[in-house]
């Protein structure tokens, strides 16, 4: 029987996979079915992520996947701005106190690695996953617990845009930026990382288009099945 904690993670990496979509209904007695769970305790992680941004209640209707709007998405890019520059800039002062990144720069090439496996595949829910979770990898690597959180709230509202706004960014060249940041970060050059990641941001940014797109609402127990991990050697 899964916590309250354990639907709202679902949700959010769900929305992280683009599996859930912008204005998905999300019914509480499919969700309590699906999880085994009660209604109560299915309302109290919608109540959750709906003071986290993710989810709304329409009256009379239900619950439903946001649908940011564009200065949301502005807002919610620019944050992201600000974070990852500010937490790669930090990375070369740790550097600087004589605190070694070989642990890190491993771990995040193994990801990228995981993230060209994934591209070369055709799970395109475990590829948008990982390559949005490459950001929050970046924050647990680099021991910001805290972060951690924000960034993956942040990436799940920037993929919601993307999923809303038909994003054009191309899966490879998020995997190519994600490679470049961790080439720079190893060479010990935290300030071009930085600068990098920035315009990594920008370009998902600027490859949103205006149309949003809608599917169906029947596909929340597809959408909310758990994701397959893509294992490299």
């Amino acid at each position: 029987m899964a916590s309250q904690i354990e639907i709202a993670q679902q949700v959010v990496e769900s929305i992280l996979a683009q599996k859930l979509k912008p204005g998905e209904r999300l019914g509480e007695q499919a969700l309590a079915d699906m999880f085994g769970v009660s209604r109560t305790l299915v309302r109290e992680a919608l109540m959750q992520l709906q003071a986290r941004g993710f989810v709304e209640v329409r009256s009379r209707k239900g619950w439903y996947v946001v649908e940011p709007s564009i200065e949301q998405a502005r807002d919610a890019f620019a944050a992201r701005r600000a974070v990852e520059a500010g937490m790669l800039r930090e990375a070369g002062i740790v550097r600087d106190a004589g605190k070694p990144l070989q642990a890190v720069i491993r771990r995040l090439r193994q990801h990228v690695k995981e993230e060209q496996a994934a591209i070369d595949g055709a799970d395109a829910a475990t590829r948008t996953f990982l390559l949005a979770d490459f950001h929050v990898c970046l924050a647990e690597c680099l021991g910001h617990r805290v972060l951690c959180d924000l960034l993956r709230d942040l990436t799940a509202r920037t993929t919601l845009v993307a999923s809303l706004y038909q994003s054009t960014h191309d899966a490879r060249q998020s995997c190519a930026d994600h490679a470049r940041i961790v080439t720079a970060l190893a060479a010990g050059d935290a300030e071009r990382a930085a600068q990098m990641m920035v315009l990594h941001i920008g370009g998902v940014e600027d490859g949103l288009g205006t149309a949003a797109a809608r599917d169906p609402l029947d596909r929340l127990r597809a959408s909310l099945t758990p994701l397959v991990r893509v294992a490299t050697s």
